[in-house]
């Protein structure tokens, strides 16, 4: 039996809890208290507003089986277990992922999705299959931009991956194994890594999963937006061990820029050969802790020598930005504009020194300002495009200076000349025992005993060696 003052204690409490709830604030959509509309308050709020803009990528590459296997040309193979015509090439299916940056169909991925595809299908989530096609590729740094024929597509919002931060949450979506699209939650891992498999590398380390066919999808930010394209993984077994790593948008759309206006890359240069600086070197410089990179060696008539750089330099910073080690010195002298007047400190016999270096264009690409390159082509053999040899071409395909002749440009796979190991990059020295160095040389040539298959001979640069190949007619 209660006490009158225990009653009237729990009656207190009633009204007390009463009166709580009845004055407690209410979240009214759009009132002064509500959460912010923009304010992302789950998971599911960063997938909601980046996935429609990733889209799965499937490419098909014809593969040739005699630059993969070499023994195919070996008498002895062909004698034991022979030559079918169709034996020679075959077909791999490439699966990959893609971001939407644009509403009119601009597609950023990775050149590797992409790369010699003879086909390339795009699928955007809950829509239909599209053809795509190239726009430009950069395997230095393994970006590529694909186009669709479509409108009003959802562009994904790009923001600047400089102001990422170790320890940031990020999310990766993709079409990894091919099984659809997928996310996958982690956090930036590191920055600024390099890891030997691309020759421009600044990558996003990070343990959000990222496997097969995850290549070129999206590395989003907890407000959905882009800070990176995922490229590759760090495997044992080729599944993902929470070591996977992203190209940062910042550099990923500098190299579309790029792509969209001149279908190319065109890179500035320094002329150094530059190595890390580790503590040894840094007491031995006077410096308090490692900075920088060390000069190893400064090419000739190249803008640092020029500007008078030394061996034995530390270059500390470019236009105020640090240096930290050699990788990120190539990255920013390459995203500067070639002409540009750089400015680079450095430390020399213990002091600094300001020098101003005016960057050129990497060798083998300079190309004349708002020039278009000259189509020079020609197809007079069937299923063949081949180009005149220009000294930019030469020096882009690694050409010794003995060899002269025709630069093939092109082969349609399923034409006599495919099926016979005519391939893209060959050079045609001969036709019917005929020099051949112009196009013009190379159409007379070809018009002669048109009756018989055209002999050709052939350096074949992959094998270092010339070779004769009959096309049929």
């Amino acid at each position: 039996m209660k006490s009158p003052n225990q009653g009237r204690t729990s009656s207190i409490i009633a009204m007390v809890l009463l009166l709580s709830v009845a004055l407690a604030p209410v979240l009214v959509p759009g009132s002064a208290n509500a959460a912010p509309p923009n304010q992302l308050r789950s998971y599911a709020d960063v997938a909601e507003v980046a996935s429609p803009s990733v889209v799965n990528i499937s490419a098909e590459k014809v593969v040739d089986m005699r630059s993969q296997h070499p023994f195919m040309e070996d008498p002895m193979f062909k004698r034991f277990f022979g030559d079918p015509e169709d034996g020679t090439q075959r077909t791999n299916n490439s699966l990959g992922s893609g971001v939407i940056i644009s509403s009119d169909g601009f597609i950023l991925t990775n050149n590797h999705v992409v790369e010699n595809a003879s086909d390339i299908r795009v699928t955007i989530v809950g829509e239909k299959e599209y053809l795509a096609e190239i726009i430009g590729t950069d395997p230095r740094t393994d970006v590529a931009l694909i186009k669709i024929e479509a409108k009003n597509l959802e562009a994904i919002v790009v923001a600047n991956s400089d102001l990422l931060r170790v320890g940031d949450q990020v999310m990766a979506i993709g079409n990894p194994f091919g099984v659809g699209q997928t996310v996958t939650l982690g956090i930036v891992s590191a920055l600024g890594r390099s890891i030997g498999l691309i020759d421009y590398e600044d990558l996003i380390q990070t343990d959000a999963s990222i496997n097969p066919g995850n290549s070129g999808g999206a590395l989003v930010n907890m407000e959905g937006e882009l800070v990176g394209m995922n490229s590759a993984i760090l495997s044992r077994d080729g599944g993902s061990q929470g070591v996977g790593f992203a190209i940062p948008s910042t550099m990923a759309f500098h190299i579309v820029e790029a792509l969209k206006t001149d279908g190319e890359v065109r890179r500035a240069y320094l002329g150094v050969f530059p190595q890390n600086v580790d503590q040894s070197v840094a007491d031995y410089y006077g410096m308090d802790r490692p900075q920088g990179v060390l000069v190893g060696s400064v090419n000739d008539d190249t803008p640092a020598q020029k500007a008078g750089m030394k061996n034995g330099d530390i270059i500390l910073s470019v236009d105020d930005q640090a240096i930290k080690n050699p990788s990120m010195l190539r990255n920013v002298i390459s995203l500067s504009s070639i002409g540009h007047k750089a400015k680079i400190e450095i430390l020399r016999d213990g002091k600094k020194k300001t020098l101003k270096v005016k960057l050129e264009a990497l060798p083998g690409q300079e190309i004349a300002e708002n020039s278009t390159p000259e189509v020079n082509e020609d197809e007079s053999l069937d299923g063949v495009t081949v180009r005149e040899l220009s000294d930019r071409l030469r020096v882009m395909a690694n050409l010794p200076e003995e060899i002269n002749g025709v630069l093939v440009s092109g082969v349609d796979q399923g034409s006599n000349s495919a099926r016979v190991g005519l391939t893209e990059g060959d050079i045609i020295q001969k036709v019917n025992n005929e020099d051949v160095e112009s196009l013009q040389e190379f159409r007379k040539a070809l018009g002669k005993n048109t009756d018989r298959p055209a002999f050709l001979r052939v350096y074949k640069s992959t094998q270092n060696r010339s070779i004769y190949i009959a096309v049929p007619r």
